[in-house]
C-alpha cells in the first residue's frame, strides 16, 4: 500500500529521486486523484509500474456511504483482510470540515456506551489505513473544499496504536501533505497514561504537540469503573497527573470529554465534583448527550438535565463546551454502521 510509507520510504521503495515522489504525493494530497493512470506528468511506463506494484492509491474497499440532513457523511470502509471500520466527515456552518478518524478494528476498552468495543479488539491499523481515512474524508468535499480539522475519535483507542497514528498525522500536517494545522488536530483517548507519557516526550524530542482530549465521562472512580473497565487499572487521579505532564510540554490546555448518560453521572452533585476535580487544571470539557446505541440499554438526559449540568459547571468556573450529536441518523455514534453492517450479514 503506498500509503504506508513517507516520502524517504517512497523513495527507497521505488528506487526514484525525490523530485519523482513529490510529483506522486502532489497528485494524491494536493489533487485528490487516486488513480495512478491520471497522473499525467508521469510517463506512462512508470505510471503503470505503479499499478504493478501497489494496485491502487487506496488499499481498501467503501462498502457503505451514508449522509445525513445535517450533511454528515459516514463511509464505512473494508481493508484487503476483510476487517471494516468507520469514518465520518463533519460539516458546520463556520466552513469547518472535520474528519473524524479510527485508529483499530474494533476496541479493547470495552466502554458501556460505546458500540466501537462490542465485537472486541482485532487489530491495529497501519499507517496507510489510518491515512487512507483522511483522504477518502477530504475527497468527499467538492474540488475547492478541503478538510479543515481532525478529530481522532473513531473507533479504537489512538494511545495504544500510536507510532502508526502519528507517522499518518505528521502526513496530514506536513507542507506537502493535507497542510493542516497541527492546533486543528486532536487526539482523543480513553486515558492510557502510559500512551499520554509518551505522546508528551515525542513532543519534547521535537514531534507535533496535537491536541488531546481525554474521555473521562465520569467525576470519580466509582462511577468511571462501572461505565470505563479501563478505569480499573488507570483512575482519574493517573490520568490527570498524566495529563498535566503533556499540558506542560505543549503549553496548551486539556480538554476533557463528558458523555451525559441518563441516571449515571447527570446530577448537579456530578457536575460539582467533576468542577472540584478540575479546578485549576486549565482545561476545558466538552459536555456530550449520549448517541443511544439500540443494543445498549442506556438514555440521554433530558434537556433540562443537560442544562442544569451546564450552568453547575460554569457557576464552580469551568469553561464548557456542548457538543451536539450529529448524524444520528445514520447510525454516527462510534461503530454502529459497521456493527449493523456485520448483523445483516448474519441474517
Amino acid at each position: 500500500m503506498i500509503l504506508d510509507y513517507d516520502k524517504s520510504g517512497l523513495v527507497a521503495v521505488l528506487e526514484s529521486p525525490v523530485f519523482r515522489v513529490n510529483q506522486i504525493r502532489r497528485w494524491i494530497f494536493c489533487r485528490k486523484v487516486c488513480d495512478f493512470n491520471l497522473m499525467t506528468d508521469l510517463s506512462r511506463g512508470f505510471r503503470d509500474g505503479l499499478v504493478e506494484k501497489f494496485g491502487a492509491v487506496l488499499g481498501g474497499k467503501e462498502l457503505m456511504r451514508e449522509v445525513s440532513d445535517d450533511s454528515t457523511e459516514k463511509l464505512l470502509i473494508e481493508w484487503l483482510d476483510g476487517e471494516k471500520v468507520e469514518c465520518v466527515l463533519l460539516r458546520d456552518d463556520r466552513g469547518h470540515r472535520t474528519a473524524c478518524i479510527s485508529t483499530q478494528v474494533g476496541c479493547a476498552m470495552r466502554c458501556v456506551f460505546c458500540a466501537s468495543g462490542m465485537n472486541g479488539f482485532v487489530r491495529n491499523l497501519t499507517r496507510g489505513e489510518i491515512l487512507e481515512q483522511i483522504l477518502r474524508l477530504n475527497n468527499c468535499l467538492p474540488a475547492n473544499e478541503r478538510l479543515t480539522h481532525i478529530v481522532v475519535m473513531g473507533i479504537g483507542e489512538p494511545l495504544l496504536n500510536l507510532n502508526a497514528l502519528l507517522s499518518a498525522l505528521d502526513e496530514a500536517t506536513s507542507e506537502d501533505g493535507l497542510n493542516l494545522s497541527i492546533r486543528r488536530v486532536t487526539i482523543s483517548t480513553v486515558g492510557i497514561p502510559a500512551g499520554i507519557i509518551k505522546l508528551a516526550e515525542s513532543v519534547k524530542k521535537g514531534g507535533k504537540g496535537y491536541k488531546l482530549a481525554i474521555s473521562l465521562h465520569a467525576p470519580n472512580d466509582k462511577i468511571r469503573s462501572s461505565i470505563i473497565p479501563q478505569n480499573k487499572i488507570h483512575n482519574i487521579n493517573e490520568i490527570i497527573k498524566a495529563a498535566d505532564h503533556y499540558r506542560q510540554q505543549i503549553g496548551r490546555r486539556i480538554t476533557f470529554e463528558y458523555t451525559l448518560i441518563a441516571d449515571i453521572n447527570d446530577r448537579v452533585e456530578h457536575a460539582d465534583e467533576l468542577a472540584k476535580l478540575l479546578t485549576g487544571k486549565t482545561a476545558i470539557v466538552n459536555v456530550i448527550p449520549l448517541n443511544p446505541v439500540k443494543e445498549l440499554n442506556l438514555k440521554t438526559p433530558s434537556k433540562q438535565t443537560i442544562e442544569q449540568f451546564v450552568k453547575r459547571l460554569q457557576s464552580n468556573g469551568i469553561q464548557v463546551k456542548i457538543r451536539m450529536r450529529k448524524g444520528n441518523q445514520i447510525n454516527a455514534a462510534c461503530g454502529q454502521l459497521r456493527q449493523n453492517f456485520e448483523q445483516h450479514q448474519k441474517e
